[in-house]
């Protein structure tokens, strides 16, 4: 699963370290992209979506910043079945 989120209050380069660094201890976190204001999140298989978005939200709320929305974000590519 990924997830991304918009983040109200990242008005200094120092604040993307202090977001990754709080989305480092969330449980299923596989990897994490930080910009100022945004932030994009892998979790992984079978994390709820309920569960990643909670746990995204304590950890950038305890990092000092606020979530203003969240939203899931396609993780597969589409297959195609290809005959010979």
């Amino acid at each position: 699963m990924r997830l991304a989120c918009a983040i109200s209050g990242m008005v200094a380069v120092h604040a993307r370290q202090a977001v990754f660094t709080a989305l480092a201890g969330v449980p299923g976190v596989v990897r994490a992209e930080v910009e100022l204001g945004r932030a994009e999140v892998w979790f992984t298989p079978g994390t709820s979506f309920d569960a990643a978005e909670a746990g995204l939200i304590a950890a950038i709320e305890a990092a000092g910043y606020r979530v203003t929305e969240t939203w899931a974000l396609k993780t597969d590519l589409p297959t195609v079945d290809i005959q010979d």
